[in-house]
C-alpha cells in the first residue's frame, strides 16, 4: 500500500444539495488547519468554514471534519468535506486538493486502506459492496449484517475451531496421551464433523442467497398472441412491451425489475413459442428457452382453458377471461389483461411463491462467487480429513490446516504461525 494522500467523492455524482468529499493520508493535521483557516481544532468535531484556495478565492461554504488515525474509516487520518453538490464546486475543490500533493483515489482504494489497517476484513468489504448495490429491503438487511461483521464472526469462529483441531491433531503425534484430554481423537472427529455439516448447510443455501442479491427471475412463457406482453405491462404498471394482435410481435426478451415485498424480482416477457421460418423470431424463441432455464418461477400463459398441469415452479395463467364462457380449471388463475380482472389474484400467487421459496432459507453468510469457491474448498478439505486420513493424524491435521487456510483467504488474514501459537497457548501443554 502506498502512502499517497488520496481523495474522492463519497456521495453520488451529479447535481445534489450536498456532496461529501473524503480525503485519506498519513498526517493531515496541517492540511485540515489550512482548510479550516486556523491551527487549533478538535478531532471529530464539525466546523463551518469559508473554503478558500491558495490564492484566497472563495470556493464554497463547507462543513469539514477531521478524523485522527486510527479512529477513522481507513485507519489513517481522514478529512471529510461537506460542500454544495454542484459539479463546478466539486471540481474546484478537487483542483485545490491537488495543490497539497493529493491525488484522486482509484476504485476501492479507501476500502483497501481500511483492510490493510485492520479496520475491515475481506468479508466486511464484500458486505459493503453488496450494501452499495442493494435495491430492496432483503438485500439491505443481508448486506448490512455482513458489512457490520456478521460474516466475519462466523468465519473467524470456524477458523479458530479448525486451528484448534489441527493443533490437537499435531499434538497427538508429539505428546503422550497422559498430557492430552481424554478421548481426544473422538473429540476432534466430532468437532470436524460438526464444522463440515455447518459449512455444507451454508453452501446449500448459496443459490437462495444469490437469488436475493441478483433477483428472483420470473419468465412469462406461452404461445404467440396469448397476451403475455399485456399481462407483463399490467404487472409492471407501464407499457414496456409492445402489444399487437399480430402473432410473433415479441421477438426479444423484454425485462423489468420490481420490488415485491422487499425482494428484487426480474420479470421477463418472452417471444411466443411456435414453429416459424422467421430467423429473427427463431433467435427470440431460443432466448425464451434460456429464460425458462434461468427462471425461478414461470408464468405459463394460455388464452383458453387447457389441461396443462403446471410444474412446481410454474403458475398456469389463463388470459382473456372476459371472452371465456366457463371457468372450470382449478389449476389456473383466470385473468383479463384488458380489464385487469384477476391481476391482483395473480400477484398474490406470485408473492406466495416468492415467500415460499425464499423466506427463512437465506444463509447467514453473504456468499459471492469468490467466497463460495473458497468455502467449497474448505468443505472438501474437511471431507478428506474425515474420510481419507485413515486415522493418520498427520494427514488429518494437514487437511484441517488447508481448510483453515481457505477460510483465511476468505477473511484475508492467513498467518502460518496460527497453528503453532495454538499448540502453545490454547492447549496449555506447559512443556
Amino acid at each position: 500500500m502506498n502512502n499517497d494522500t488520496i481523495f474522492a467523492l463519497s456521495s453520488g455524482f451529479g447535481k445534489s444539495g450536498v456532496a461529501i468529499i473524503r480525503i485519506s493520508g498519513d498526517d493531515l493535521m496541517d492540511m485540515f488547519g489550512t482548510l479550516l483557516g486556523k491551527s487549533e481544532f478538535t478531532p471529530r468535531h464539525a466546523y463551518y468554514c469559508n473554503l478558500h484556495d491558495k490564492n484566497g478565492e472563495l470556493l464554497d461554504q463547507c462543513i469539514i471534519v477531521y478524523f485522527k488515525a486510527p479512529q477513522s474509516f481507513t485507519g489513517q487520518d481522514v478529512i471529510e468535506v461537506y460542500s454544495h453538490g454542484a459539479p463546478a464546486v466539486i471540481n474546484a475543490i478537487f483542483e485545490y486538493l491537488k495543490t497539497f500533493g493529493a491525488r484522486m483515489a482509484s476504485r476501492g482504494e479507501f476500502s483497501r486502506r481500511a483492510f490493510y489497517n485492520n479496520k475491515m476484513d475481506l468479508t466486511d468489504i464484500d458486505g459493503l459492496a453488496a450494501l452499495l448495490d442493494a435495491t430492496t429491503e432483503a438485500q439491505r438487511k443481508s448486506a448490512l449484517r455482513s458489512m457490520l461483521g456478521g460474516d466475519s464472526k462466523i468465519y473467524t469462529t470456524w477458523r479458530t475451531k479448525m486451528i484448534e483441531i489441527a493443533a490437537y491433531s499435531a499434538a497427538i503425534l508429539d505428546y503422550d496421551s497422559d498430557d492430552l484430554p481424554k478421548n481426544i481423537g473422538d473429540k476432534i472427529t466430532s468437532e470436524t464433523t460438526k464444522l463440515y455439516d455447518e459449512i455444507s448447510a451454508a453452501l446449500s443455501r448459496y443459490k437462495t442467497n444469490r437469488t436475493i442479491r441478483s433477483g428472483f427471475n420470473i419468465a412469462l412463457v406461452g404461445e404467440t398472441n396469448v397476451g403475455k406482453s399485456s399481462i407483463f405491462n399490467r404487472l409492471v404498471g407501464s407499457n414496456r412491451a409492445i402489444v399487437s394482435n399480430t402473432p410473433g410481435t415479441t421477438r426479444d426478451v423484454v425485462s423489468a425489475q420490481l420490488d415485491i415485498d422487499g425482494y428484487l424480482v426480474n420479470l421477463s416477457d418472452t417471444a411466443g413459442l411456435r414453429d416459424t421460418n422467421d430467423e429473427i423470431e427463431k433467435i427470440g424463441i431460443e432466448r425464451t428457452q434460456d429464460e425458462i432455464q434461468n427462471a425461478n418461477l414461470v408464468l405459463h400463459i394460455e388464452s383458453d382453458d387447457t389441461k396443462y398441469k403446471p410444474a412446481t415452479n410454474e403458475i398456469l395463467v389463463t388470459n382473456k377471461s372476459d371472452l371465456l364462457k366457463s371457468k372450470t380449471n382449478k389449476n389456473t388463475i383466470y385473468v383479463s389483461a384488458k380489464t385487469n380482472d384477476g391481476i391482483d389474484t395473480l400477484m398474490s400467487a406470485i408473492r406466495s411463491k416468492i415467500h415460499k421459496l425464499l423466506d427463512g432459507t437465506e444463509s447467514d453468510l453473504v456468499l459471492n462467487a469468490r467466497t463460495y469457491e473458497l468455502l467449497s474448498e474448505c468443505q472438501n478439505e474437511l471431507h478428506k480429513a474425515l474420510t481419507k486420513s485413515n486415522s493418520n493424524y498427520d494427514i488429518f491435521s494437514e487437511h484441517i490446516r488447508r481448510a483453515s487456510d481457505a477460510i483465511g483467504k476468505i477473511l484475508g488474514t492467513i498467518n502460518a504461525n496460527d497453528v503453532m501459537d495454538a499448540t502453545f497457548s490454547q492447549l496449555c501443554l506447559g512443556k
